[in-house]
């Protein structure tokens, strides 16, 4: 089996950071274990120790601030291990066997678990004028010298730290449920009867990019002429951590120029696609978490365990339909239905795909950022 392994050398060449991927599935349920190889050249090591840090943080402005005094990165969760001098010593896996050969002599593993109460990576899309990195959640494996693992007064120059970022993800899950159906009866002044609409999809999460088919049905018993009507798709991004801003939206609409006269009806299946590439201008949008110069999409509904504490979530991302009818004289008819976009479970079993790790090694060298 093919499989890539990512590295980064630190300035002065003394620690070298080994990851063999950089995606970690987080099953609602539980998270993939990040395991990683640092390997060691000591000689200018000194009286300094070796750490492996992994953090979650919200980034929410751009490092310029810094210059001001103003801090522009919050930790969710942090973790801290030594393993130079020896302490942390993880169950080594086949993933671990892998990259200690790949890293050869004096490498030394490391292990940590991503409690599941933790955001998945969420990126917000930058304005046209926007510089250095984008707000959002990101998931951090750094190793670095220090004295003390941590201590806030203690400099660490960039030249001793090695970083990667990663990125926390859940898919769909295997069993996809009913698709909701909304109906509205709405009466107007000067009008006996209602116009009546029924809208539907046929199940409750599509695919990022696929397409989705609205059924919709309209009866008009009122007086009045139903000009044309409207499909819009919503992005709600609720920033819990920092500053509980929650905002909306619209990534997809489209009007449909179809008239429904007075004591007519109407009944068709539409589709709809809403996607990233239509919305690149929007500043604020939320994406899933992106890897340097690596494509996203839009993001994926977040997924929430029962009975979770909504604000160590950081970002909270959800969508819905909307269809609105415009009635002559009469004003707006409108139906919502909730939508749930994410990605597929990628093909295979993944424990199976672990047991065949060293059959093939290709190396990424991530370049410095």
């Amino acid at each position: 089996l093919f499989h890539r392994v990512f590295k980064k050398t630190s300035g002065n060449g003394g620690l070298t950071l080994y990851l063999g991927k950089r995606d970690y599935v987080d099953n609602v349920s539980d998270v993939d274990r990040v395991e990683g190889v640092v390997k060691l050249d000591p000689k200018d090591f000194g009286q300094r120790k070796v750490f492996v840090q992994l953090a979650c943080a919200f980034r929410y402005g751009s490092d310029d601030l810094d210059v001001m005094g103003l801090c522009f990165r919050k930790d969710i969760w942090i973790q801290h291990v030594q393993i130079y001098p020896e302490s942390h010593k993880p169950t080594v896996s086949a993933m671990h066997d892998t990259l200690l050969k790949k890293a050869g002599d004096n490498s030394y593993p490391f292990a940590f678990e991503i409690p599941n109460n933790l955001p998945c990576s969420v990126s917000l899309q930058p304005g046209p004028d926007d510089k250095g990195k984008a707000c959002g959640v990101d998931f951090e494996v750094k190793t670095f010298l220090a004295k003390d693992k941590c201590n806030p007064d203690e400099k660490i120059e960039k030249k001793d730290t090695a970083r990667l970022i990663i990125r926390k993800i859940q898919y769909a899950p295997s069993q996809v449920g009913a698709g909701p159906k909304a109906e509205l009866c709405k009466s107007f002044l000067m009008s006996d009867k209602p116009v009546h609409i029924e809208a539907s999809i046929d199940k409750d999460l599509y695919f990022h990019g696929e397409p989705i088919p609205i059924t919709i049905k309209i009866k008009n018993d009122s007086n009045k002429t139903v000009k044309k009507f409207k499909i819009t798709v919503d992005q709600t991004t609720d920033i819990v951590l920092y500053s509980a801003d929650k905002y909306t939206k619209t990534v997809f609409c489209e009007e449909f120029g179809e008239t429904v006269e007075p004591s007519g009806s109407y009944e068709n299946t539409l589709s709809i696609t809403p996607v990233l590439a239509e919305n690149k201008e929007k500043r604020g949008l939320a994406l899933d978490g992106r890897l340097k110069d690596e494509d996203t999409n839009l993001a994926s509904t977040t997924m929430l365990r029962q009975g979770l504490e909504k604000d160590v979530l950081g970002i909270l991302v959800s969508y819905k339909i909307k269809i609105n009818l415009m009635v002559a004289g009469g004003g707006d008819v409108t139906v919502e239905l909730p939508l749930m976009l994410m990605h597929p479970k990628p093909e295979g079993n993944v424990k199976q795909h672990r047991q065949t790790f060293d059959l093939s090694v290709h190396l990424t060298h991530v370049p410095q950022s």
